[in-house]
Order: C-alpha cells, then sequence, then structure tokens
C-alpha cells in the first residue's frame, strides 16, 4: 500500500483531498451477510479462529461502502486466549475466561505466546487480505494492556471492576508483572501483524477511562508507552501509523500525544474543536461522532456529522470515524448516510491543502 493512501496522508497530517472515515467494529453484528455468516458457522472465536472466514468478514463492509479503511475481524482478548485462559463468549453477556489471574502464581505461569505459532490465524488473516482486491490500508490491533488484564483478572465484563483494582491497591507489584507480560506478548503481536501486512496499527483501551487520574498513568499509559517505543525502535515498523484510543480519556489527551504515536482516537464525551487546539499539532485525531447518533432520521446524522468536520475545521489530520463501535442494532443504510455525508461536506474543509499539493 502506498503512503499516497488518504488514511495514511491523514494520520501523517499530510495533505488530503477529503477526510478519511472507516469506524470501529465495522466488520460484524450490524450487517446482515455477518449474522447469516454467524449463524451458519456459529461461535464468534471459531469466526476469529478461520483466516478465510476472517478474511470474508473483513472484506463485508468494503463490499457494501466507500471506506478508507479496513480492520482485520478478530478480538483484542486473543492473546490471553493464547495464554492458556480458556475464553469463551455468552450469547448476550460478552467474553469469559474460565481460568481467571487471581494470585501471583498464575501470573507467574503465563507464558508468553509466539504469534507466529500461537496466534498464527490471525497472520494468516492479514495475509488473505493482503492478496485480496481490496485497495484501502488494513489496520491490525490489540487492546491495551490495562484493558486486556481488566478481563484476564476478572474472568469477564464488569461494571465495578472490583478484582483488578483490589489487585492495583493492595498488590500493585502482582498487577505490574502481569502487565508487563501483556506489553511483552502485544509487542510481538504488532509487530507481526506489521509483518504480515498491517499498514496501521490501533490500540484499544477501552478501560482506561475507569481509572484515577494518577493510576491511569501508571497502569494504563505507562504500558501504552512501551508498546509505543518499541515498535517506534524497530526497523521494520518504525514507520508504521499507530493509533491509541482511551474511551472516557480526554482529560490525558496531551499525555497520550507524548507518547509518540501518530494518531489519537477520541470519544463523543470530548469536543473536537478542543482537542485539535490541545494536541492537533502533534497527533492526528479520529472521531468522533456518538454511535447513537446513527438511531436518528438521515437528516439528523446528516447534521451531526457535519458539527464533527466543521468542528476539527480545515485542513489534514482528521480521520472520521464514530467515537467508539457501532451498535449492533444499527441500519447500514444509516451508515450510508453518514459515509456520504462526510464524501460530500469535507471536502470544502481541504481545497486549499488541494492548491498547495499541486
Amino acid at each position: 500500500m502506498s503512503s499516497s493512501h488518504r488514511l495514511i496522508k491523514a494520520l501523517t497530517r499530510q495533505p488530503v483531498d477529503s477526510t478519511p472515515v472507516w469506524f470501529m467494529r465495522q466488520a460484524g453484528r450490524y450487517l446482515p451477510e455477518y449474522r447469516q455468516l454467524r449463524q451458519n458457522l456459529g461461535s464468534f472465536l471459531a469466526m476469529c479462529k478461520n483466516p478465510e472466514i476472517a478474511c470474508q468478514i473483513t472484506l463485508q463492509p468494503l463490499q457494501r461502502f466507500d471506506l478508507d479503511a479496513a480492520i482485520i475481524f478478530s478480538d483484542i482478548l486473543v492473546i490471553p486466549d493464547a495464554m492458556n485462559l480458556g475464553l469463551g463468549f455468552k450469547e448476550n453477556e460478552g467474553p469469559f475466561f474460565a481460568h481467571p489471574i487471581r494470585d501471583k502464581a498464575a501470573i507467574d505461569n503465563l507464558p508468553i505466546p509466539d504469534p507466529e505459532d500461537d496466534l498464527g490465524y490471525v497472520m494468516k488473516a492479514i495475509q488473505l487480505m493482503r492478496q485480496s482486491q481490496s485497495a484501502v490500508p488494513l489496520i491490525g490491533f490489540c487492546g491495551s494492556p490495562w484493558t486486556v488484564a481488566t478481563y484476564m483478572v476478572e474472568g469477564k465484563s464488569s461494571r465495578n471492576f472490583a478484582c483488578i483494582k483490589s489487585m492495583l491497591y493492595n498488590e500493585p507489584t502482582w498487577l505490574h508483572s502481569l502487565l508487563a507480560k501483556i506489553s511483552l506478548a502485544s509487542c510481538h503481536y504488532l509487530h507481526a501483524q506489521i509483518n504480515h501486512g498491517a499498514q496501521v496499527v490501533m490500540i484499544f483501551d477501552t478501560w482506561g477511562g475507569v481509572l484515577a487520574n494518577r493510576e491511569f498513568s501508571e497502569f494504563s499509559l505507562r504500558y501504552m508507552q512501551n508498546i509505543v517505543s518499541y515498535l517506534k525502535s524497530q526497523v521494520l515498523t518504525c514507520a508504521v501509523p499507530i493509533i491509541l484510543f482511551t474511551k472516557h480519556g480526554g482529560q490525558w489527551l496531551e499525555l497520550l500525544a507524548a507518547t509518540g504515536c501518530d494518531g489519537l482516537g477520541i470519544d463523543w464525551t470530548v469536543d473536537i474543536s478542543q482537542a485539535r487546539e490541545r494536541v492537533g499539532h502533534r497527533v492526528a485525531l479520529q472521531g468522533n461522532l456518538d454511535p447513537a447518533v446513527l438511531y436518528a432520521s438521515p437528516e439528523r446524522i446528516q447534521t451531526e456529522v457535519k458539527k464533527v468536520l466543521a468542528g476539527y475545521g480545515h485542513g489534514t489530520g482528521h480521520v472520521f470515524n464514530l467515537g467508539h463501535g457501532i451498535h449492533p442494532e444499527i441500519s447500514p443504510e444509516k451508515v450510508q448516510v453518514m459515509i456520504e455525508t462526510v464524501r460530500q461536506y469535507s471536502l470544502v474543509y481541504h481545497q486549499k491543502e488541494k492548491i498547495y499539493a499541486s
């Protein structure tokens, strides 16, 4: 993939002809073709571990919509699954682990997965995507060490994070040991994804926003910094754009930008114009339409999309996205309205760039 693609150019803050657009969870449950495939094939995890199926699902939104990126169909919990914790998914409940981490011995016994072997199905899916007819960049990803650790310790999704916060405050050295192992595994995992063809990588810090201010720096930011620093230090990966996304992390934009990442995802609780004033001279910004806007009428969707575009304003460095993943009940027709609005109304914000680049 040439660096001339508008997504790569926007992430590196080079002039573009229009604002690139993709959205989190764009391959998934809101698409009827995905639901049909899952009905025929069974479990979510089985689909993730079948490279041909994962590639097919990755391509589904590209066959419907004019998007500027594909994101490989996988899950942030494949690393702890490869650590032998017994990952499963319950319908309408989400992920769970048969063997959650609750003591130092369990942490000490965790293996570091080999991405080429233990996670080879992800690498094969990436290879298949690069061999497909898709002309857009492919995004690889992982979860932040903190976010992945929440599931490993809690054993499932949580509302109050009682188990991991108890570990954080009572046995912080245990938690640091766990986070260090996840961080190392994530470095190897993203490096392998890039080696097999991912052209952008993203780190999803879904639960960073549940931490207090000092704890965020110590237990989440620190380990995302480790991953960014590692990728930026390697010959193979140093030029590949890295996006960080901390849900409900608007108060930490300056700290996140200082990691050396190329782009920051922001959720809908952040004013994008203020975010640009704070960090837009250092990183690109990705976001930040409230996913719930897509329940609205086409006219209201257009209005809200235009507000996001106007909020960022003129110039490059903006990747249009939702402020979090798309909801499974959303109609694909509403998604089409969103994308067409970005295509139509973002042009005016790049006219001067087009002149300068010509």
